[in-house]
């Protein structure tokens, strides 16, 4: 009886880690025919006058530099507003804030916030950036937009950096005597922030790639020339992608183009996904060594 009950376990742990091998195999197998396709189809008009100069002849000709700019510079609004709010949310929500109804309350619209739609967020945005702050269509609506987008994932994340940090580390420091910001500060941060950082990458990574929020608050479908300021309007590689892709008027013709502008925006995405696991492992082999 009990070799019969061990060999159903035994069986039923092998078929369980089969079934996850299979499922690991055929998502890496989908992701790597996704990258291939790209790649060999991109790879062959990246140089550095695409990388470098700006479309032309309706972006029949030129290159997407304008929307590579653009793109970047999003990126960093998004991140100026995103991360110190993100975090600081988060610190008060797992350190501070009373264990209560309406801190789970909190909690929960936060997590609901994570999944709306972007498309959402994008409308949002028009409402509160463009019509009533009257920053009109431009680079910093669509950076607060964007940045109101990835501020949820920021706060899931740099919480959940911060529950993986031992409660005796921060009973040791308040028992020595230091404030509940030293005890934070010191005993909880260092090892929280390679966790928090992560997370906040990630979730601009993902911001830098949406488009539904950016259409609508600031993008533009070509301009050659550079913005000036912040109130300007911008080209972005997502959006670039997807007038390409489905509204140009001649898209057999600018379709090897689109391919190339698919692989630079995974490019760039892959960068800030490799610097945030660069990040991390530089931070922690740095607590580690002190």
């Amino acid at each position: 009886m009990k070799i019969s009950l061990r060999l159903r376990k035994a069986v039923a742990q092998s078929l369980g880690f089969f079934s996850l091998r299979v499922a690991l195999g055929l998502v890496l197998l989908i992701i790597v025919f996704i990258l291939a396709d790209i790649g060999t189809k991109g790879s062959g008009v990246i140089s550095w006058e695409f990388l470098s100069q700006p479309p032309r002849r309706g972006m029949t000709e030129g290159g997407i530099f304008p929307a590579i700019y653009g793109t970047l510079l999003v990126t960093l609004i998004t991140a100026v507003l995103a991360v110190p709010l993100g975090m600081g949310a988060a610190v008060y929500l797992n350190e501070y804030a009373p264990k209560n109804r309406l801190t789970r309350l909190i909690r929960l619209s936060i997590r609901n916030l994570a999944g709306v739609p972007s498309i959402v967020y994008g409308l949002f945005g028009v409402i509160l950036f463009v019509n009533i702050f009257k920053f009109g269509t431009s680079i910093l609506s669509a950076g607060l937009t964007l940045g109101l987008l990835t501020m949820p994932w920021t706060i899931t994340a740099s919480e959940e950096a911060l529950k993986t940090v031992p409660n005796s580390f921060r009973e040791g420091a308040l028992a020595l005597g230091a404030s509940p910001w030293q005890c934070i500060r010191t005993n909880v941060l260092p090892y929280a922030v390679p966790g928090m950082l992560t997370g906040t990458i990630l979730g601009l990574a993902r911001a830098a790639g949406e488009t539904a929020p950016i259409m609508f608050t600031g993008a533009a479908f070509a301009l050659p020339i550079l913005p000036q300021s912040i109130r300007d309007q911008f080209m972005a590689l997502p959006y670039h992608l997807y007038i390409m892709a489905t509204q140009h008027h001649d898209i057999a013709t600018v379709r090897p183009l689109a391919y190339g502008t698919a692989l630079v925006l995974i490019l760039f995405v892959l960068g800030l996904n490799l610097g945030a696991v660069v990040l991390r492992y530089r931070l922690r082999r740095r607590r580690i060594r002190y």
